[in-house]
């Protein structure tokens, strides 16, 4: 167990920089990231057997930044505090009604140990002090064989999820989505078939945005994919399948030449438009993770 002089050391160290002021706000400015840990929340611990300063979570988290003031917290009282989560948690409390996992590596990657509702432990000795991302599984672990997101996307490898649900670490606000990104013009798969309600072609670089909306009657979803070149040939009313070629990648709605990627949303009911995530701190949609796990994908 870790004593409280590595963070006096680590607090010495700041002020030795000319007195300066360090941020300790999280990314996640939601009311429920307060270092308590409430019902309906997972809390990672700065120490072992859930003592401690706490980092509270309501969502998976794919990558919690390495180093202030960009990245996620301890804010809790007690040893820790204002401490990056990322390789430095040693113990966990499941407050959720879902199956936690928690991997060695960022976005979702690596060794992995699994949390049920209710749980509290020690991380194990492969994970402890190397803990870097955490996803939300429902109340049930994936399958083994189920297919990833982001190979099923672009039906090839290469993808990899950029930023999970609620997992903005930067950027105000809660991301309300699941940021996949390959390379620029890769084939844009559908993940789920039904009816196009909505195309929006869009164009390269900010204000641009793109938005294709399927919608699933028969699962009371529906699937929005952003920031990706339509293919001329959709239109509103049109039938694609589950696998289908819908799109290119690219970055449509999106300021830097670098930033193509495609934003995948599953929103409740019919609806033609994705929620807002940047600058606006309310989540309108579930976590989308027992939903992708229904049909058949692991979120990775």
């Amino acid at each position: 167990m870790r004593t409280f002089n590595k963070f006096l050391t680590a607090a010495t160290a700041a002020a030795a920089l000319g007195g300066a002021v360090l941020a300790t706000a999280s990314p996640a400015m939601a009311a429920g990231r307060n270092g308590v840990c409430d019902s309906g929340e997972f809390c990672y611990y700065f120490n072992s057997n859930t003592q401690g300063s706490v980092s509270d979570f309501t969502g998976s988290i794919a990558d919690y930044g390495a180093k202030q003031p960009s990245c996620y917290d301890f804010k809790g009282a007690g040893n820790g505090k204002g401490i990056c989560v990322k390789n430095n948690a040693a113990s966990v409390w499941n407050r959720s009604s879902s199956t936690v996992r928690v991997y060695y590596n960022s976005r979702y990657g690596g060794h992995y140990q699994d949390f049920g509702p209710g749980a509290r432990g020690n991380l194990d000795s492969t994970l402890k002090n190397q803990n870097a991302s955490h996803q939300f599984l429902g109340n049930n672990p994936p399958p083994s064989g189920q297919t990833a997101m982001s190979w099923a996307l672009y039906q090839t490898g290469g993808g990899r999820i950029s930023c999970g649900f609620d997992g903005y670490t930067s950027t105000p606000g809660r991301h309300e989505g699941i940021d996949i990104s390959r390379s620029f013009n890769s084939q844009v798969h559908a993940l789920v078939s039904g009816q196009i309600i909505n195309v929006v072609w869009g164009h390269t670089g900010s204000g641009g945005l793109s938005t294709i909306a399927v919608y699933n009657a028969s699962l009371g979803r529906t699937i929005i994919y952003l920031h990706s070149a339509p293919l001329g040939s959709l239109r509103t009313g049109q039938w694609i399948n589950k696998g289908q070629y819908i799109a290119n990648e690219s970055y449509r709605g999106v300021s830097s030449v670098n930033g193509e990627h495609t934003h995948v949303e599953m929103r409740m009911g019919r609806t033609t438009l994705a929620a807002k995530s940047v600058n606006d701190w309310h989540l309108d949609n579930p976590n989308p993770t027992s939903f992708w796990i229904s049909q058949g994908y692991s979120v990775r």
